[in-house]
């Protein structure tokens, strides 16, 4: 019988090619086997369609239980957060969504201090995110920090209100703030360019931090130059919102049926509901990195300067913390037992060659 052949491993790649080309292709499914996480929070008043927006823009619904509460309640109704998360697959892309909520904003005749509470969320998912770094297990981080915030404007007043100023100053050096005008299919084409420009000059005069897009690199195609110049350009994003599939020129759209016609969400003529998420999906992996690079680091930095990591008795995870120390006590005796046992056996090993030594003289 004739000896089969070793195979031979042959240099897939033409000569002179070393093969770290490769490299992104690497990342790229290894980031596609991991997921992305991302973490959106919505802020606005009642009535202003943020989640009829957030179903639109993920084409999911993410609050099937709902309840709306009457008018004498919203009185008395203090902010709440309401953090809903829903896996989205997409073309084998996995995405892990986090839409925080905030219903009761502003619904209060006293609003002055109605986003202490959001300030406190964003504020703990920082402090969390910080702890777990810190922490033994650093491989599996939930990163929940909040990655941008959708700031609702109402489109019936003339401009910023101060609730709207007070709010987004108060949490700009936080999140990265994209403001959206809400129920844009109330406003003529005129009057919505004049509000825009209104809340711009208004956000610039009271030296807001909006979120900025990043420029297009010089080597990127004209295309997308030119989209990032639309986008910048529709800053405040004027925007529809709609679950309903309409029948409009022979075809289903999703819409807004009026007498005078129909209200087409993702037609770019009537509102800017796809450069909207467009801008989110195209600039997602920035809006993450300018929350690390930038809010992160600056949270961090002022932790340390006060001198390490805050725990407090009401919203840092208390619990947690005496978990973990207990985890850590249990392997520390686990581990003393495993010693103790081993030395006993050594011990015993010992005994048994001094006796052997004994019998042979």
């Amino acid at each position: 019988m004739s000896k089969q052949q070793p195979t031979q491993f042959i240099n897939p790649e033409t000569p002179g090619y070393v093969g770290f080309a490769n490299l992104p292709n690497q990342v790229h499914r290894k980031s596609v086997k991991k997921g992305f996480e991302f973490t959106l929070m919505v802020v606005g008043e009642s009535g202003l369609g943020k989640s009829t927006l957030i179903n639109s823009l993920f084409l999911t619904d993410l609050y099937p239980e709902r309840i709306i509460p009457g008018a004498a309640e919203k009185i008395e109704r203090t902010v709440q957060i309401e953090a809903s998360t829903v896996e989205i697959e997409e073309r084998g892309v996995k995405l892990r969504l986090t839409v925080v909520d905030t219903p009761g904003y502003g619904d209060a005749i006293n609003c002055r201090d109605c986003f202490k509470t959001i300030i406190a969320y964003i504020d703990e998912q920082f402090e969390r995110y910080l702890h777990d770094e810190s922490g033994l297990n650093r491989r599996h981080i939930v990163d929940n920090r909040v990655h941008c915030c959708f700031y609702f404007i109402s489109p019936f007043g003339h401009g910023l209100k101060p609730l709207d100023v007070a709010f987004m100053k108060a949490i700009h050096n936080k999140v990265n703030i994209v403001p959206v005008i809400a129920k844009a299919d109330t406003l003529t084409l005129k009057e919505r360019e004049r509000l825009k420009k209104r809340i711009l000059d208004e956000i610039e005069e009271h030296n807001i931090k909006i979120y900025h897009l990043p420029d297009a690199e010089s080597d990127e195609d004209e295309d997308f130059k030119e989209q990032t110049r639309l986008l910048k350009a529709s800053i405040p994003f004027s925007v529809v919102g709609s679950n309903q599939l309409i029948e409009a020129k022979g075809k289903k759209v999703r819409g807004r049926l009026y007498p005078w016609g129909v209200v087409e969400v993702e037609n770019p003529e009537h509102n800017d509901f796809l450069k909207l998420r467009t801008m989110l999906i195209t600039h997602m992996q920035d809006l993450q990195e300018v929350t690390q690079d930038l809010h992160y680091e600056n949270f961090r930095s002022e932790r340390l300067k006060r001198g390490g990591r805050k725990v407090d008795n009401e919203d840092m995870n208390k619990d947690q913390i005496l978990l973990e120390k207990e985890a850590e006590l249990r392997r520390m005796q686990e581990m003393i037992a495993r010693m103790q046992a081993q030395m006993q056996l050594q011990l015993q090993g010992g005994d048994g060659d001094g006796g052997a030594h004994g019998h042979r003289v």
